[in-house]
């Protein structure tokens, strides 16, 4: 990877969020649509979806996930990613996230490693459903929240059940709380010199310091993730009008450090299912 080369993926809406929270979220198909081409102007390479039912409550399904994605494509082409993601939230079990997928076969999908491994888990069912993501050429990328869930990977790999060579995954540096306030220090466990490694990773972050902590990961390699999901502020405190300004703070910062960002074509061929 070339360092200098930043992907950034907005993340627009999330499962919890409402009109309530912000009149800009973006529930629709049509309103991800106009998300979505803000977001490309602004410099952004990924769109992560989540889908609603009629009342506005987190959908896992496989119709949903083809109408938004349409209406995507329709306002941008090929030039985002789309992502969907798989988030249980409580609500869906493995089986039922794993359905979805492979119901929708989307370009790319988000995967929470402690939703399917969990207690109990099955690991067999998880690396088969890996390998279909290899086989049907499926860009995945493996949410991890903290040390534990390293290690559960780095375990899985060790075993032989992750087909890729490279793993992408996000780290989260937080949790779905209203009060969490994410810091760049937040980062440093995910990177010791003892922490398994995996790549390309990518970070999230909440609250206002979402733009410092995912520059942050993006000086020092990493790829970031900003949006109305996790963060509502902008680096000043101020409410962002739109998803698109969030993408541009960041552009902003890592711009000045004389970093640029991918197009989604570069995180395409960045990325192990292209290969």
């Amino acid at each position: 990877m070339n360092d200098r080369n930043i992907a950034i993926a907005v993340a627009p809406n999330g499962g919890r969020k409402t009109k309530a929270d912000h009149p800009a979220l973006p529930l629709t198909p049509a309103e991800l649509a106009a998300t979505a081409a803000e977001c490309l102007e602004a410099g952004a390479a990924m769109i992560h979806v989540h889908v609603r039912d009629a009342d506005g409550r987190h959908l896992l399904d496989a119709d949903a996930y083809r109408a938004t994605t349409a209406a995507i494509r329709e306002a941008v082409g090929d030039r985002l990613v789309i992502q969907i993601t798989s988030e249980a939230l409580g609500i869906y079990r493995p089986d039922e996230q794993m359905r979805v997928v492979r119901e929708t076969r989307p370009e790319a999908v988000s995967l929470a490693l402690r939703e399917y491994l969990g207690v109990g888990g099955d690991e067999k069912a998880f690396a088969d459903f890996l390998s279909w993501l290899a086989r049907e050429k499926v860009m995945p990328q493996i949410i991890l929240y903290d040390a534990e869930d390293v290690r559960r990977l780095d375990t899985l790999r060790a075993k032989g059940a992750l087909p890729w060579d490279a793993v992408p995954v996000l780290y989260v540096l937080g949790r779905y709380t209203k009060t969490q306030q994410s810091a760049p220090a937040d980062l440093l466990p995910f990177l010791s010199a003892d922490a398994p490694r995996f790549g390309p990773w990518a970070v999230c972050a909440f609250g206002r310091d979402e733009a410092a902590c995912v520059s942050t990961a993006a000086l020092l390699g990493g790829h970031v993730r900003v949006g109305f999901e996790n963060n509502l502020l902008l680096p000043d405190g101020s409410t962002a009008a739109s998803n698109a300004d969030l993408v541009k703070a960041v552009t902003g910062i890592i711009g000045a450090a004389g970093q640029r960002t991918m197009t989604a074509d570069e995180l395409r061929r960045l990325h192990p299912a292209a290969s």
